[in-house]
Formats: structure tokens, C-alpha cells, sequence
């Protein structure tokens, strides 16, 4: 036995409700990104983009199988029963007057601002949200620590699956893709807290062992090699800084690093994996353990990286940095990271 399809009066019910609720949606989500501006909690991009994907899709299920349908049946119904009065009046030789039948038909076909506003945008949202998840993702750089190759400001691309396609929100690989090499400029969630991003240079992969001494880098036992460039002015600093060239990987790259300085490096032993480093005067070596790597910062004595907080596990990669597609104080900012 089928079920009736709710009457006028029942979907008329149903589209007040709807309408409050989507109110009070709005209203949540001002509340919460409101909070997440003024620093009140920390938001999550993802997950938000997810829920929205799924709550403007049950309003798209909606507008499809319930109030489209409801909205055609009363423009339907008015054309009808205009087309019946024409033909009574006609019937007795009067001329019927003339009404803008079309303009009412419109009026009764037109979504609703909640539905305009949720089942709308379902498709720009779902799309988005694949992109987002799966190909590429928009990052700002906020701080100089990847200086000279990302400056402040810099607006960069994130290529999603160049290691890997990833599930969105829980982040669990499900495809392999290409491996990481030494040399990437990589974002990643930030393993003492996951929900904030960042993006350093991988310089050790699973198994090598990394040393930092002397303001020289070290893999399995060989100082990698670089090349004195001079100085760079350090805008984000506003000081001028030694600038080499370093090779590492496949690829050169620019560091920043003063030879002269011996900053401390604390040994942290809550952290994980923290048997697998040593610390002395001069600076620690790591091994790096399976399914981990190791990252630093361009600019090499302002940057808190792997140095000081350890390693970052596979799961917590969210994608490699392929280009600055806008700076907007230096347009020759844009291109390829190197």
C-alpha cells in the first residue's frame, strides 16, 4: 500500500518550519565563524565545508522530490483555472479580461529565500568541496619562516594528490601516489596541535638519520651541500639575513642560516619518538622512524620545526606546495615553488 503524498496544507507546514530552521541555521554559523575570527575557538575548515555539503544536499533532496513538485502543481492548478473561466466566458460571448497569468505562474514557480540560499548552492558547495579534498587546496603563508622561498603573504596552491588520495575530514589515505622526496615543500597538520596547518621543507624521510650541528646540516652522515649567495632582506624580520644555496634532493633551494649563531635546542622527552634523537651543545641527530619525517624551515633560525617538536607521521601530510598563484604586493612572486 503506497503512502499519500502530503497535502498543501501539510507541505505549506513543512515550508514555514523549514524557513525558521534555516534561520536558525544562519544564525549558528555567523555565531561560530564570528567566534573563529575573534579567536574565541579554532575552527575547522574541512569539517564545516562537509556538514554544509551535507545539509544543503538534504535541502536539495527536498526541493526536488517535495516543494518543486508542490510549487508546479499550484502553477498548474492556476493556469487551469484560468484556462477553464477563458472558456465560460467565452462560452457566453463575453471576452475575458486580461490578468498576467505568466507573471503569477513565475511568482508561484520561484524558490523561496531558504531554498535559494541551501539547495542553490548545493552543487557550487559539493564542487568545492571535491576540489578541495581531493585535487587542490588555497593556502596564505603567515609566517617567515619559509623565507626566501614563501614570503608573508604569499598565496599558495596545494597539489592534494600528488602523495596520495586522502578521505577528507579523518585524512586516511586510501591511494598511494607519489612518495615523499627529500627537498618538498610540504603542508602538513601540525602534530601538537592538528588542527592548525603548516608547511616546512621535508629534509629526512623514514630511516635516515638527520643531524643539525653547527648551523650545518647533516644526512646519514654526509654535511649537505650549499653555497654562499650573500645577503637577503628579510622583510618579515626586517633584518638582512646570509643567504646559501643548499641541495637537497633532486632540486636546489635557498636557505637562510648564520653560521656565527649557536642557538639552543632543548630536548623534549614527552614527545614522540623522542628516544630517537640526541641532543648536545651543538645541536641534535635523529633517526627518523618509519612512516615519519623530518621538516624545517628555509629560514633556519626562525623556524620551529622538527627541531624542536619532533616528527610529523604520514597521516597528519595534507599535500605538497606547487605554486604561489597570487602575491599581491609582487605579482613576480607568482609560479612554481622551488
Amino acid at each position: 500500500m503506497s503512502a499519500n503524498p502530503p497535502n498543501e496544507a501539510q507541505v505549506d507546514g513543512i515550508a514555514r518550519l523549514m524557513s525558521s530552521l534555516t534561520a536558525a541555521l544562519f544564525a549558528a554559523l555567523a555565531v561560530y565563524a564570528f567566534g573563529w575570527i575573534r579567536d574565541l575557538w579554532t575552527g575547522n575548515f574541512a569539517l564545516l565545508l562537509f556538514v554544509l555539503s551535507l545539509v544543503t544536499f538534504a535541502y536539495w533532496l527536498a526541493e526536488r522530490f517535495c516543494f518543486l513538485p508542490q510549487r508546479r502543481r499550484a502553477a498548474e492548478a492556476l493556469v487551469a483555472a484560468d484556462a477553464e473561466r477563458r472558456a465560460k466566458w467565452a462560452a457566453q460571448g463575453l471576452k475575458a479580461d486580461v490578468t498576467d497569468i505568466e507573471g503569477a505562474r513565475q511568482a508561484l514557480l520561484r524558490q523561496p529565500w531558504w531554498l535559494d540560499w541551501t539547495a542553490g548552492l548545493f552543487p557550487v558547495l559539493l564542487a568545492v568541496f571535491l576540489l578541495r579534498s581531493f585535487v587542490f587546496e588555497p593556502f596564505r603563508i603567515p609566517s617567515g619562516s619559509m623565507v626566501p622561498t614563501l614570503l608573508v603573504g604569499d598565496l599558495i596552491v596545494v597539489n592534494k594528490f600528488h602523495y596520495g588520495i586522502r578521505l577528507p575530514v579523518i585524512n586516511k589515505k586510501i591511494v598511494d601516489n607519489h612518495p615523499v622526496q627529500r627537498g618538498d615543500v610540504m603542508v602538513f597538520r601540525y602534530p601538537k596541535n592538528p588542527a592548525v596547518d603548516y608547511i616546512k621543507r621535508v629534509v629526512a624521510v623514514p630511516g635516515d638519520v638527520v643531524t643539525w650541528r653547527n648551523q650545518k646540516l647533516y644526512l646519514n652522515g654526509q654535511e649537505v651541500p650549499t653555497t654562499l649567495q650573500g645577503p637577503f632582506y628579510d622583510r618579515s624580520g626586517a633584518v638582512s639575513r646570509t643567504r646559501y644555496t643548499e641541495q637537497l634532493g633532486a632540486l636546489s633551494h635557498d636557505i637562510l642560516v648564520e653560521r656565527h649563531l649557536q642557538p639552543l635546542i632543548p630536548g623534549d622527552p614527552t614527545r614522540p619518538h623522542a628516544d630517537q634523537c640526541q641532543h648536545t651543545l651543538e645541536g641534535l641527530t635523529c633517526t627518523v622512524p618509519p612512516g615519519h619525517y623530518f621538516m624545517m624551515g628555509d629560514s633556519r633560525d626562525n623556524s620551529e620545526d622538527s627541531r624542536f617538536w619532533g616528527f610529523v607521521p604520514d597521516e597528519n601530510i595534507v599535500g605538497k606546495a606547487s605554486a604561489v598563484w597570487m602575491h599581491f604586493w609582487d605579482f613576480s612572486r607568482i609560479g612554481p615553488i622551488r
